[in-house]
């Protein structure tokens, strides 16, 4: 089969790479945490492609993607606690578990509950795993608004949640006076504290209303980028740059770019 021999061929390259003796100089030397943060780095490259909806560059993002997973499959297979294969079986082994009404005899079941059902099989999982407490599981690094939305997702599963979108603005409004409150004395832990409630409120706001925080931010940041080169463009098509236009220049430009959009 085409597909198992093409990983083979990558296990196999990764087993070559980090061979004791003839393998990379760098390669040896890496491990689970030196690796970890380009693991991290290629899952966001494989969404920036998706984001710009580009096949090529999907197609080559999934495999550094996939390497990253082979690197770290060889880097447990050596010291002795599982391979690729036993990853492999794992998941597979999962996601035939959690999906009975496809792989199993369990009724047929509308989106809400498959969803319910995926909790209720998850919810096993973490116990079988010894983790207790709603919030367990959850993995600390991920980023941080992601992070804030997955925690009040799940405490609201058990009742913790506010009511609607409008009594979380009340309550950002609430965090806001707070933060204001501390800017004249300038305490950098109070700020941080207060900034920091202000931003969880905001995750829990993208929740309530049924949008992801990190996509919300991200939308921010390319409108800025965008909005921000316009003014360049302009500023450079009459020979300046911002670093020499003033502030009223540069905000006049801004509004530009806004009407344009």
């Amino acid at each position: 089969m085409a597909t198992q021999a093409s990983i083979e061929s990558l296990i196999n390259v990764m087993a070559a790479l980090r061979h004791p003796e003839t393998g990379c100089a760098w390669d040896r030397e890496q491990d689970f945490a030196t690796i970890a943060p380009y693991t991290v780095e290629e899952a966001y490259e494989v969404q920036d492609a998706i984001a710009q909806n580009n096949p090529a560059a999907l197609q080559d993002e999934l495999g550094d993607l996939l390497f990253q997973i082979v690197y770290h499959a060889r880097l447990a297979e050596e010291r002795g606690w599982f391979g690729f294969d036993d990853v492999a079986q794992s998941i597979t082994a999962k996601m035939i578990r959690r999906h009975p009404h496809v792989f199993g005899d369990a009724a047929a079941r509308d989106a809400a509950a498959q969803t319910a059902a995926w909790e209720a099989q998850k919810a096993e999982e973490r116990a079988a795993r010894r983790e207790s407490g709603t919030l367990s599981g959850i993995a600390t690094a991920l980023p941080a608004l992601n992070r804030a939305q997955k925690l009040t997702a799940r405490a609201a599963r058990v009742g913790f949640d506010w009511p609607d979108a409008e009594t979380v603005l009340d309550k950002l409004a609430e965090e806001t006076a707070e933060l204001r409150a501390e800017l004249p004395a300038a305490n950098t832990a109070r700020l941080q504290d207060e900034l920091g409630d202000m931003l969880f409120v905001l995750a829990n706001l993208a929740r309530k209303l049924g949008l992801d925080a990190e996509s919300c931010l991200a939308g921010a940041n390319a409108k800025f980028t965008r909005r921000f080169g316009y003014i360049e463009a302009r500023l450079a098509a009459q020979g300046r740059v911002p670093a020499n236009a003033t502030l009223e220049d540069m905000d006049q430009l801004w509004n530009e770019a806004k009407a344009k959009e």
